[in-house]
């Protein structure tokens, strides 16, 4: 039996983006200061990653999946991670594990919670607000093309480039 590689999600805002509308730009830097947007990925698929920590275990496992992905790879895939942590923390964390995609900093949360990725938390029984783990497919035309709410960690490379598969064999 597999394991499941997503948790339904606790709430769903009603403006929550669909499959298919465009996903809303941004310009936000990396560890560099080097600002990206999802402008200059056009014509690519790209994971946009949202999660709560660096150099946490559960981040780690999944930036490290994410690295290791040979399948992300072959598709040629752009991989962004993006947290509230500074540049500094994102140097040292892409550094300490050899990560070769950009990590993004939003220390304020605002393109984070604009895309629903923040709100009420419970781990282990403490109820918290912050960074949700979500992310989000967006298709070579800057449209979404599947989201992931409620990530678990194990495995969720595979679905995003399973996911990729997919829409590429309804593209044609």
């Amino acid at each position: 039996m597999t394991q499941p590689t997503e948790k339904q999600p606790t709430e769903t805002p009603a403006s929550r983006l669909q499959p298919g509308e465009a996903f809303p730009d941004f310009t936000l830097p990396d560890a560099e200061g080097k600002a990206h947007s999802l402008g200059q990925y056009g014509g690519k698929y790209v994971v946009l990653y949202v999660y709560p920590k660096d150099d946490t275990p559960g981040c780690t496992r999944e930036a490290c999946d994410f690295r290791d992905s040979v399948t992300l790879k072959a598709h040629g895939a752009a991989i962004l991670g993006l947290s509230r942590d500074d540049a500094a923390s994102h140097g040292k964390f892409a550094e300490k594990y050899s990560l070769p995609f950009p990590l993004l900093s939003d220390p304020e949360a605002g393109y984070i919670r604009s895309i629903g990725a923040w709100g009420t938390k419970n781990m282990y029984g403490k109820v918290s607000e912050g960074v949700k783990r979500q992310t989000f497919l967006i298709g070579p035309d800057g449209r979404l093309v599947k989201s992931w709410l409620a990530v678990q960690v194990d495995g969720h490379a595979d679905a995003v480039a399973a996911a990729i598969d997919k829409d590429r064999a309804a593209r044609g």
